[in-house]
């Protein structure tokens, strides 16, 4: 029999209603993700993928955070819900991009943080509100373009703005998208009429295109720092709403070195690894110490009503405690005071950012102080952890980074890698499943979770963060800041790896060793 003679015709089309079933089948319910009977159901719309939802303590309350990813560009986006947001009445809304170098490095030369920590603030008083986080970092090109930005602005001595070195770059004003934020309103059964927490009226446009309804709008304005000042003043020079730039009499500070740009270019000795950009990140001082030579110690009158303490550190320096709150307003009153400026001084790191193009992820390495032969660098590999950048009561993992930074500082000279690997390198769809599990019982540990998740201890690659780490050694000596002798214990091939790649850890400074000598 021939294939034209055995060819059978299709079954009729299938009715309407059929039809209507079938579409149907696709799709779950809209409601309240939290209330959700099965709790293997991962409900979908559009590009909108639900991950899981737990609850955070925050230090102004109980935030519920659904967590949802784009599935074409993979970015996450997380709804942190304060009340019962299905009530009736405005509610309180904040489109919040992602900012790395301020939320988990305690970089001081933007407002991101501040603006975050006032949306929770805010959202709490009010009594009901949802913040929606995007991982959009740098107006959406990623760490990789804004570090190129901030490179490109530092060299200039900021005679071009944040939107210009955009231009300059080849890319748009912002490139962020806001599509998910629609999808999640109606996961999340919610229809409401939003009062959106914004300095930027581009927003308000995205959110009115997606047929969302905004009744009001209140704006999260700080005072600027001398480290932030150009950025906030390009920004309000870009239309967001700010008022202070242009009347703060303060001094803009530049960077403690000269910035020179240079394009693109593999590594030699790792080819994976593309530098994009090097700048400087003015860091926050940890519990209020700045760090001074001696000279700029002798300089600051004895008895001075902003110095509260001070102890020496390595290399003849000395770490002062500064009255902040008193810094701030002496500051206001005095702009051109020089010891006020002493007391400002951040913890200045060299950023390097590099693209790797065998897992599409960004290295962030962070370097303090000058390298050369005869020092031993203090070096951290740190992991960030994404709900740790919020204003939780217990931030465990945002305190080991302060403590590996002061570690670093108070040495003079050290190295800090930055690995987005929240989860232990299985990243941060798995950790807020595990957070879910443990929170709801069906597991009752987070070795067990991951078990059911089918992911092992420790995913991290190791062996990358050691090839690209000797790119910054002059020698294979370091001192290694590791939050336990347990956590290395656990984690075999991390010491396997500094072994292959030839780095000897002169010696283990352990967080919260009370032994140490580097405290």
């Amino acid at each position: 029999m021939s294939d034209v003679a055995s060819f059978q015709p299709a079954a009729s089309p299938a009715a309407p209603s059929d039809l209507a079933a079938l579409i149907d089948a696709l799709r779950h319910p809209p409601g309240n993700l939290s209330d959700a009977t099965d709790p293997l159901e991962r409900p979908m719309l559009g590009t909108t993928l639900y991950l899981a939802e737990c609850s955070l303590e925050t230090r102004h309350g109980v935030f519920r955070a659904a967590i949802f990813q784009d599935i074409i560009d993979k970015h996450y986006v997380l709804a942190l819900a304060h009340g019962d947001i299905h009530a009736p009445g405005p509610l309180y809304t904040r489109l919040h991009s992602s900012c790395v170098t301020s939320e988990t490095l305690g970089g001081c030369d933007c407002d991101c943080s501040q603006q975050l920590e006032g949306s929770f603030k805010l959202i709490a008083e009010k009594g009901r509100g949802i913040l929606f986080y995007l991982m959009q970092e740098g107006r959406g090109v990623s760490y990789v373009g804004k570090s190129r930005d901030r490179m490109l602005v530092q060299a200039s001595l900021d005679r071009l703005s944040t939107f210009q070195a955009y231009q300059a770059l080849g890319l748009k004003k912002d490139h962020r998208n806001y599509d998910n934020i629609s999808d999640i309103c109606r996961l999340l059964n919610i229809s409401p009429e939003f009062v959106v927490l914004t300095n930027n009226p581009d927003k308000l446009d995205a959110l009115r295109a997606q047929g969302l309804k905004i009744v009001g709008t209140e704006t999260l304005e700080f005072e600027p720092g001398p480290f932030n000042l150009a950025y906030l003043t390009s920004k309000a020079d870009g239309g967001h709403i700010l008022k202070q730039p242009a009347t703060s009499e303060l001094r803009r500070a530049l960077p403690p070195e000269p910035v020179t740009p240079f394009a693109p270019h593999a590594l030699p000795g790792a080819l994976r690894f593309i530098h994009t950009s090097s700048y400087f990140l003015p860091i926050r001082p940890v519990d209020n110490e700045v760090i001074l030579s001696e000279a700029q110690f002798r300089d600051i009158p004895a008895g001075h009503p902003l110095v509260r303490d001070h102890r020496p550190a390595d290399g003849g320096r000395v770490f002062v405690s500064v009255d902040c709150a008193a810094l701030v307003a002496h500051r206001r009153e005095h702009p051109a005071d020089a010891v006020a400026g002493l007391l400002s001084m951040p913890y200045w790191f060299r950023v390097h950012v590099y693209y790797d193009i065998v897992t599409s992820q960004e290295f962030v390495v962070l370097v303090h102080g000058k390298r050369d032969t005869a020092t031993v660098p203090v070096v951290r590999l740190h992991s960030d952890s994404l709900f740790n950048r919020f204003p939780l009561r217990a931030v465990e993992n945002r305190d080991k980074l302060q403590q590996s930074v002061k570690h670093i500082v108070a040495h003079g000279h050290g190295l800090l890698l930055l690995l987005h690997n929240d989860g232990r390198g299985a990243g941060f769809g798995a950790f807020a499943t595990d957070l879910m599990m443990t929170q709801r019982g069906d597991a009752v540990s987070s070795d067990e979770a991951y078990r059911k998740i089918g992911v092992g201890y420790d995913s991290r690659d190791y062996d990358a963060s050691m090839l690209l780490l000797r790119q910054h050694l002059d020698h294979g000596r370091i001192h290694m800041v590791m939050n336990s002798p347990e956590s290395l214990v656990r984690k075999p091939e991390y010491a396997e790896a500094l072994h292959r790649h030839g780095i000897d850890v002169e010696k283990w400074i352990f967080l919260g060793d009370t032994h140490s000598d580097d405290e």
